[in-house]
């Protein structure tokens, strides 16, 4: 069986562990209950784990080769103890190579950073996850200028990681309007880009999801949830590595007036 792949929302900084002051302090409750019963839906445990997160950016598509990456801290303002996290998850230099190969064989251009640690896009969500971190993670960058075509061919080209139990997370938001959240965005308009999205990538034509996707700044209300896209394009690279899996719609709330939603193929 193909490990599945998912799009997931890693919250706002280190949300899940801090008393939260800028709503209802239940506020990421239930999408930290969600991201806690991920493994259930992932199956048998993974053999390694690559994750894309939002927050790296680099002018070619990298991956981190370290044997035992650190942390980076990259929220500011937060209380002190949350920059005292730990997640000691080993890396995989051979995955990390592997990853290369594909996208080498596929045409696609990248490189390696043996120093970069995992930011919080990773680490904040699989403390929750996999908190015994005993599983290998390696992270691979978003590619400067945020083509959704580029990254549905990364995940096209690293799809077959998913037949040696390889899990491949998109580490970001289906909604990410930063200066809406603090004022109170109208609900209709997360909700619109909300039913576009979840409309797109559960359809059931591999293809036509793809293709949607491709084009999502013509989506209803989209530059109204993405100002800027990096939050929204890890999940092309999920999508891409979907294959002719249909995704599926497993976790959605309203989150300080936002509709946030994830997703899962296989």
């Amino acid at each position: 069986m193909r490990t599945p792949t998912f799009f997931i929302p890693h919250g706002g900084g280190p949300c899940f562990f801090m008393d939260w002051t800028m709503g209802p302090r239940d506020t990421w409750d239930n999408m930290a209950a969600w991201l806690k019963a991920m493994p259930q839906a992932v199956g048998p445990q993974p053999d390694a784990i690559l994750v894309v997160s939002a927050h790296w950016e680099e002018p070619e598509f990298t991956v981190t080769t370290s044997a035992r990456p650190s942390l980076l801290f990259d929220y500011y303002g937060f209380p002190e103890h949350t920059y005292r996290l730990r997640y000691d998850a080993p890396g995989s230099p051979e995955l990390a190579h592997e990853v290369r190969g594909l996208l080498t064989r596929a045409g696609l251009v990248s490189k390696e950073d043996a120093a970069r640690g995992l930011d919080h896009g990773v680490f904040i969500p699989f403390l929750l996850i996999y908190p015994d971190a005993d599983i290998p993670v390696v992270q691979l960058s978003l590619k400067a200028g945020l083509d959704p075509a580029q990254h549905l061919a990364v995940g096209k080209a690293l799809a077959p990681l998913r037949d040696r139990n390889v899990l491949i997370v998109g580490s970001g938001m289906s909604y990410h309007n930063m200066e809406a959240f603090r004022r109170g965005l109208p609900p209709t308009l997360s909700a619109t880009f909300d039913a576009w999205l979840t409309e797109t990538a559960t359809d059931p034509n591999p293809s036509r999801r793809n293709e949607k996707l491709a084009h999502w700044a013509e989506a209803p209300a989209a530059r109204d949830a993405h100002p800027r896209e990096e939050h929204l394009i890890p999940l092309m690279v999920v999508a891409g590595a979907a294959g002719d899996d249909i995704g599926h719609r497993t976790y959605s709330d309203r989150v300080m007036g936002s509709t946030i939603s994830a997703y899962q193929f296989g």
